[in-house]
Parts: structure tokens; C-alpha cells; sequence
């Protein structure tokens, strides 16, 4: 039988040393702690487009195809198998804001080197392999 899962992306906002995180709320998911700008990938979507629609619907922002790098993919395991891919954001266009406060209490720069301790584990473990220049890594097996 083949796998049939989610995927996802994940948006690495980073700039003077600092990661953009944001803090969910009543999603059912992970609430109370931190994660990146984040979505699942819709059917006929590239990674591409998916983290430029992430990109304006959670964080107000555009980004040009050209400014997306992949810099990780994850193969991980929590309720269900997940394939996810993380993003860099090497630039954007617009002032970064908290378009939906209802799912998210909080969109905050935090220094690489000092991430806050209820962020979402398989999300730190990817912020700092990334920076290790770690490409793939799998999670929760």
C-alpha cells in the first residue's frame, strides 16, 4: 500500500539573527505554543505557490518565487505520517502582521540562538539543523 499524507510548509522568516515565530490559538493543534508561518500544501499547489499564499494569508506579506529557497524536509510521525518542507524567506514586500488573530495570540522575532521553550519541538529541531545546513531529517519514528 502506498502512503498517502499531508504535506506541508513551513516559512522561515529570518532576519539579524532572528526567526519570526508565531504563537497558535484555537486550532485545535499545538495550541500555546510557538511554530512558523505554516500551511498544507491544496491540490494542484506547488511548494512554491503554497508558501507564497501562506505568505500573505497568515503574515500580510508577498514574496517573489525567487526569493523561496528550500532549506529542509522533514519525514516525520505524530498522529499520522507527514511529509514537510521548510522554506527560507530571503525576501518580502509589505510590513509582517498577524492576519489571523483568531488562530494566532501572538507573531514575534526570536534570536535563533535562544528559541522560546514551548515551541513546537519537531519545529526547533528543524529551525537548528537548518542552520547547521542539515537538509533532511525525520522526527517522532
Amino acid at each position: 500500500m502506498r502512503s498517502r499524507f499531508p504535506i506541508a510548509v513551513h516559512l522561515l522568516f529570518i532576519k539579524d539573527e532572528k526567526v519570526l515565530l508565531l504563537r497558535r490559538f484555537n486550532t485545535g493543534y499545538e495550541d500555546g505554543n510557538y511554530s512558523v508561518v505554516a500551511g498544507h500544501v491544496d491540490a494542484g499547489e506547488t511548494v512554491t505557490q503554497t508558501a507564497i499564499r501562506e505568505a500573505q494569508e497568515e503574515a500580510g506579506v508577498q514574496i517573489a518565487p525567487e526569493n523561496i529557497e528550500v532549506v529542509h524536509v522533514i519525514h516525520r510521525k505524530s498522529n499520522d505520517e507527514r511529509i514537510d518542507f521548510f522554506v527560507q524567506v530571503n525576501a518580502w514586500d509589505g510590513e509582517i502582521r498577524n492576519m489571523e488573530p483568531d488562530k494566532c495570540d501572538d507573531l514575534s522575532w526570536f534570536p535563533l540562538s535562544c528559541l522560546p521553550v514551548n515551541i513546537i519541538p519537531y519545529v526547533r529541531n528543524v529551525i537548528q539543523d537548518a542552520g547547521k545546513g542539515s537538509f533532511y531529517s525525520e522526527y517522532g519514528w
